[in-house]
């Protein structure tokens, strides 16, 4: 690899002095040639290589830089060339522009005069008219479009505010079934702990007879045991 203080200013020019050897290609050579379309397209590819080879003279603007004193001088001469010759190319790029716009703007004033066999141009009133009528059914056309989509709109709105409130109706009365459920919860488990309670306190009673019994048994057999 060059690592030399002008290897990186060489290689921006040499790339440099291909895009305008393109470019000339396309303006000056065969490219001159082409017409219509064609020319148009080319042209939009020399505005692309144009910025492409201005971004390379920054570039070199850049490196020149770095370059020692003592050989300056005829780098710069070099940079000024190559600003010379991308001045030159652009101002043709614009003028080749001109040109085919000009071009362009007569061709499609001889297609609009009038003929013999066409007595009515195609920029007469009768073609405006025509024009005219076309774009009021066109819009009309489309205001109807438009109406058909607002009523379709419409309809499903409806249908979803419909929906809506069914599901509203049923979340209520899921509610109130659920508010139901709730009271009769309540209540069965209030059913439970009464009986639950009533179970103990006969459990209770029915201890405190058996207590009673026993004292009774045990009273009898001391008196008949002890007498």
């Amino acid at each position: 690899m060059d690592n030399s203080p002008t290897a990186l200013f060489d290689s921006y020019e040499q790339d440099f002095r291909q895009v305008i050897d393109s470019i000339r290609l396309k303006l000056d050579g065969d490219g001159k040639d082409e017409r219509g379309e064609q020319r148009r397209a080319a042209l939009r590819r020399v505005e692309m290589e144009l910025d492409e080879a201005d971004e390379m003279i920054s570039q070199m603007e850049i490196e020149i830089q770095g370059i020692p004193q003592s050989i300056k001088p005829q780098y710069q001469n070099r940079l000024k060339t190559a600003k010379g010759d991308l001045v030159r190319f652009k101002k043709l790029s614009k003028d080749l522009h001109s040109q085919v716009s000009r071009a362009e703007l007569l061709s499609s004033g001889r297609v609009g005069t009038p003929t013999s066999d066409e007595p009515y141009g195609p920029t007469s009133d009768r073609t405006r008219l025509l024009a005219g009528t076309a774009t009021l059914e066109d819009g009309t056309r489309r205001l109807q479009e438009s109406q058909r989509i607002a009523l379709e709109t419409e309809d499903q709105g409806a249908e979803i505010l419909m929906n809506l409130r069914t599901q509203r109706e049923q979340i209520e009365n899921s509610r109130d079934t659920l508010r139901t459920a709730d009271t009769a919860i309540d209540r069965a488990s209030g059913t439970l702990k009464k009986m639950i309670r009533r179970m103990y306190q006969q459990r209770v009673v029915t201890a405190a007879i058996i207590v009673v019994l026993v004292l009774v048994i045990a009273i009898i057999l001391w008196e008949k045991v002890f007498r």
